[in-house]
């Protein structure tokens, strides 16, 4: 099975884009699932590399990075949202990508279920 992740909340503070990867992950282990995650609005500071957070709390930045070695060009990030936040290309993370509405238009129509968190 082919499943987009839309993600548009905020990495820490809410559990919405942590329970979205958590979900990504699961099905991205089942063998002949394919996952793309797309992140939008305050979810684009998911991708930015080099994530700090205090021993015992998760790390959505590792979280991110199983789903991006499982598939290459899996992790897009909304461009106009990154600018928005101020966070540069080279700030993403591995295996991260600057995307657009237009990659996202693409990945909807490839996949056969869209989740959004």
């Amino acid at each position: 099975m082919k499943v987009l992740f839309i993600l548009n909340g905020a990495p820490y503070g809410d559990e919405r884009s942590y329970n979205g990867l958590r979900l990504a992950g699961a099905l991205g282990k089942r063998e002949g699932n394919t996952v793309r995650v797309f992140l939008m609005g305050d979810a684009a500071v998911t991708a930015k590399g080099g994530q700090k957070v205090p021993e015992g709390f998760y790390n959505l930045q590792l979280m991110l990075g199983k789903v991006a070695r499982a598939s290459a060009q899996s992790v897009g990030v909304c461009g106009t949202c990154m600018d928005a936040r101020g966070i540069t290309a080279a700030e993403l993370m591995e295996g991260a990508h600057r995307g657009s509405l237009d990659e996202l238009a693409d990945w909807s129509e490839w996949a056969e279920q869209v989740l959004v968190f």
